[in-house]
């Protein structure tokens, strides 16, 4: 049986940290720029109409005003003005949440919670494997009641989390509910490593069928991809599912490096169009894989996901299984401020290899159309998860 979390961790709350509510369709094919960007604009009259107002402002305003969240609210104005959903201001907190979740990994102790209604307690939904919380022993279905002797109940789960995440103590204790048992169990503060990959062999006739899953682009997922890789090829697969349902994208540059594992420098992987120049990025492999690809896709499958399975689909005839996909067809840069709040802004277009732009509603179509049977979202058995079972299917006949 597949975890749900294998499947879904990219929408899923990772707490005592984060709370993970930028990931949905914002993430997008980010490149990052370390400093916001100097500009000689001196004979810009908007610009200095926007001056003379800050000016203003700080002149004439009632009460003091802080410079620089004027400055912030300024910013984020001129990203709404844009009326592209993935142009968008992060303050402080979604600064950090949106970071995290790219980067990987996080200072914390390795847990996912929710708040239990009825009592107000905070509930171990995930204990993240080889983290901290796992080796002091706590489980799935635990209560926390309170942490360092502080009553969670009157917490809400972004104060609980911001308690470790603001703390410069390093140990913690947590009183834990557990079948109706009262236990303190002391847990430290370290980083976390987030698993964006998963993988599993399927066996079909005398097939061995090899299975990744990849829930989000972040920083590290092209090591974790390249490890789980390597570990199925050493198994001698004879076929390969990528499964990207739900993933919402992520970093340009992890798909860049996977994309490199089965492309060669013939072949292309994308291209750019900025402004109607147009730019190509080919593949560095050294040459492509032999055995059949095929490749999980649905409606949330967006951005980075997309420029994989464009890359595959068009360069080695990849299929497709699944769903259209979500079409995200814009690259976003990110900007980091002076007070450490950052923005992102789309700078230019992503076509597949073949020059198509799957923006909007087109998306990429999939060579053989199934919709996720519902009774798999009861189950999360393989043998319910019909897509995969098709894919699993359609490699054993070939």
């Amino acid at each position: 049986m597949k975890e749900q979390s294998k499947k879904f961790s990219t929408s899923e709350t990772i707490i005592l940290v984060i709370m993970s509510l930028l990931i949905g369709f914002v993430l997008g094919d980010i490149l990052t720029s370390s400093n916001s960007k100097n500009y000689n604009k001196s004979n810009d009259k908007y610009l200095q109409e926007l001056i003379d107002n800050y000016e203003y402002v700080i002149d004439n305003y009632y009460e003091e005003i802080n410079k620089q969240d004027l400055v912030n609210g300024a910013i984020s104005g001129m990203m709404e003005s844009l009326d592209d959903p993935y142009s968008m201001y992060f303050n402080e907190n979604e600064t950090d949440n949106f970071s995290i979740t790219l980067k990987g990994s996080y200072s914390g102790i390795g847990v996912q919670i929710g708040k239990e209604e009825d009592t107000g307690y905070m509930l171990i939904s995930t204990v993240f494997k080889n983290s901290s919380a796992a080796n002091a022993g706590i489980k799935v279905g635990d209560k926390v009641v309170s942490i360092d002797g502080t009553s969670v109940v009157d917490l809400t789960i972004k104060e609980f989390g911001d308690i470790v995440k603001n703390s410069d103590k390093t140990e913690f204790e947590l009183e834990i509910l557990r079948d109706k048992k009262t236990l303190k169990i002391k847990v430290k503060k370290n980083e976390v490593t987030l698993n964006s990959v998963t993988s599993e062999t399927y066996k079909r006739g005398n097939k061995k069928i090899g299975y990744i899953y990849i829930g989000i682009f972040a920083k590290n997922t092209y090591e974790q991809f390249k490890n789980e890789l390597e570990k199925l090829e050493s198994e001698n697969i004879d076929s390969l599912i990528i499964d990207v349902r739900s993933n919402t994208g992520g970093y340009l540059t992890a798909v860049d490096s996977i994309l490199d594992l089965f492309l060669n420098s013939n072949q292309i992987m994308y291209k750019f169009d900025q402004n109607g120049k147009i730019t190509t990025t080919y593949g560095h492999g050294d040459e492509s894989k032999k055995y059949e690809i095929v490749l999980l896709g649905d409606s949330i499958s967006a951005s980075a996901s997309e420029v994989l399975i464009a890359g595959l689909k068009e360069n080695l005839n990849s299929k497709l299984i699944g769903e259209k996909t979500y079409g995200k067809g814009t690259v976003q840069e990110l900007v980091k401020l002076s007070d450490g709040t950052q923005y992102k802004i789309t700078i230019k277009k992503w076509l597949t290899p073949l020059g198509n732009w799957i923006n909007d509603t087109k998306g990429i179509e999939p060579d053989i159309e199934v919709k996720l049977d519902s009774k798999y979202y009861e189950t999360y058995e393989d043998e319910d998860d019909n897509q995969l079972q098709k894919a699993l299917e359609y490699l054993e006949s070939i």
